[in-house]
């Protein structure tokens, strides 16, 4: 499977990350479900580049860490974008009480921050990104999980230049 890998000097290249994804989407002449898993530290920038994607798909409110509410949704024109924060998850059936099936449809891009506290009930990933610090900066890889994901990504290599 396809791979990428960007050195971020600063939250701007972070947030460019996840605006090349909406790019990448919105162009896209076919609507298709996008969910991506999102791992790294706390800070480390994983709702920074959600922000990105979020503010790129046409959102011009505020995007925030769904991290007390589980998940932040955004209702756009052709899209919905469901930014999930399971590190405050006690048990993994808390997802099946929320419905958590009902956020994966075809028109759903869902990003998914601490996933591993929801194995077994997620829709599996067409991306995973894990984002690590480097002093100050970060390195961010992306590494395509189904073809959808690696179609997604050859056409953020073409977008993203850092």
């Amino acid at each position: 499977m396809k791979e990428l890998e960007y050195f971020l000097a600063d939250e701007a290249a972070t947030i460019a990350i996840g605006a090349g994804l909406a790019q990448v989407l919105k162009s896209t002449a076919v609507q298709q479900a996008l969910v991506v898993y999102l791992n790294g530290d706390l800070g480390a920038g994983k709702t920074t580049l959600t922000r990105g994607f979020v503010r790129g798909m046409g959102h011009q409110g505020n995007v925030k860490s769904p991290t007390y509410t589980l998940v932040e949704p955004y209702e756009l024109a052709n899209w919905r974008i469901f930014h999930f924060d399971l590190y405050r998850l006690a048990d993994p059936e808390e997802l099946e009480y929320m419905g958590i099936r009902d956020y994966f449809n075809d028109d759903c891009c869902c990003f998914i921050e601490w996933p591993e506290k929801g194995t077994g009930l997620l829709a599996k990933a067409d991306i995973i990104i894990n984002i690590a610090y480097q002093d100050e900066q970060r390195i961010i890889k992306l590494q395509a999980e189904s073809t959808h994901g690696e179609q997604v990504m050859t056409a953020l290599a073409d977008i993203i230049k850092l």
